[in-house]
């Protein structure tokens, strides 16, 4: 499993005009299998994205999202292999 790690470098109003072409971009990883879970940082400093699959698929789409391309942010893809998952989060030992 994978952590990806975005960590905002411009304004939210950036980020902002951005976010529908970053949601198209997560959506789009679920439907290939690839992006499990997402969400915003508290505050609103960056996201996480909880992925799985090869490294170079994930490093590839971390460096696709469009926050990333358009240098709206930092990224850093972390794996982590879990040793203990909880029922029902099976699928991010995968």
């Amino acid at each position: 499993m994978f952590v990806i790690d975005l960590e905002y470098t411009a304004s939210l109003d950036v980020i902002d005009q951005l976010l529908p072409d970053h949601q198209a971009h997560l959506r789009q990883g679920h439907v290939d299998g690839v992006f499990l879970s997402w969400g915003r940082k508290q505050p609103r400093t960056g996201g996480v994205i909880l992925a799985v699959g090869a490294r170079e698929e994930v490093e590839r789409r971390a460096m696709e999202d469009p926050f990333v391309r358009e240098g709206a942010c930092t990224v850093t893809v972390t794996e982590m292999i879990p040793t203990f998952t909880a029922p029902g989060l099976e699928a991010l030992a995968a």
